[in-house]
């Protein structure tokens, strides 16, 4: 079910709802704008409680997300339970009219989607049943795909594999970093969703089930997976993957026997710096800026003159 732009009915929003998610669309990420739950607080809906998973905070120094910090500052009650089932009867007290999940990161069991009366309502960073699973914008970069897209969709016990009441599609530059995409598609989603709500209340607008035949699966990204082979890549598919693992695990290769972290980086057809490294095909990848070593972000020249003494 793919759609361009669907003009939807105004409608009322009375409608209650809880809200799952840290709006967090790639692994890494260190901060959103919540442009979903800023839509739907800006929209007029009821937004009965924020359920969050805080596992990552810890490792990324953060004390609090930010979509904790915008419920607090709409006195809106947030919930960080290690599994959802655990504060069921809570959620249960709520009497929402449905739920609302941006990137919440855990398993919601068919019990608790069957406490809404219409469900949980998802948004998934691709155009399903492409790229089910964890990292649908990471691949969309990598695979040098030219477009993505959003899906808004009924949440189902089976991962990403819901009926789906709408999707845009978007065009995506070849320049598109993982964190840039995330943001883009995080606020085409609110967009789209505060469009569709009304619609999926009145139920004239229904969910398709997908083509199972099409579906695709993407993976957790391990750091293995960014680390960068001459022999085997191209720079073009070297390029890319810095691009969709900026945020995380974020590409990795040696120069002149120095682990090196890619910020960004170009192809040429030739050899024109001490960064440049040639890859399979002939082509070459060429540095641009860099964390060395000592964990300081910089310039390849900067690099080559500290390190390489060039």
């Amino acid at each position: 079910m793919r759609e361009s732009r669907t003009t939807m009915s105004s409608g009322t929003n009375s409608r209650s709802i809880i809200f799952f998610g840290n709006e967090r669309l790639v692994s890494g990420l260190t901060g959103t704008d919540t442009p979903v739950l800023k839509a739907l607080i800006a929209a007029g809906y009821d937004i009965k409680a924020v359920v969050a998973n805080d596992a990552g905070t810890k490792s990324r120094k953060q004390k609090v997300l930010e979509v904790a910090e915008l419920a607090k500052a709409n006195n809106i009650p947030v919930h960080t339970p290690h599994r959802p089932m655990d504060i069921y009867d809570e959620l249960a007290a709520y009497n929402a009219d449905a739920g609302v999940l941006v990137a919440y990161g855990r398993i919601v069991p068919q019990k608790l989607i069957d406490l809404f009366p219409f469900g949980i309502i998802n948004i998934h960073p691709s155009l399903l049943p492409k790229y089910r699973g964890p990292s649908p914008i990471e691949s969309a970069i990598a695979n040098g795909d030219v477009s993505t897209g959003v899906s808004i969709m009924a949440l189902s016990a089976k991962m990403d594999a819901g009926p789906v009441y709408h999707q845009v599609e978007y065009h995506l530059p070849q320049y598109e970093t993982a964190p840039d995409l995330s943001q883009k598609l995080a606020s085409l989603a609110a967009t789209e969703l505060i469009a569709a709500l009304p619609n999926i209340f009145n139920r004239t607008l229904l969910a398709t089930e997908q083509d199972e035949s099409g579906s695709t699966y993407c993976q957790l990204i391990t750091k293995q997976d960014a680390r960068l082979s001459p022999h085997t890549q191209t720079a073009e598919q070297a390029e890319r993957l810095v691009r969709a693992y900026k945020a995380f695990p974020r590409a990795r290769l040696t120069v002149a026997g120095h682990d090196l972290i890619l910020v960004t980086a170009h192809i040429a057809e030739q050899s024109n710096g001490p960064l440049d490294v040639e890859f399979s095909g002939g082509t070459f990848l060429c540095i641009d800026e860099l964390v060395a070593p000592s964990g300081k972000t910089m310039s390849a020249e900067a690099f080559a003159k500290g390190y390489l003494n060039i």
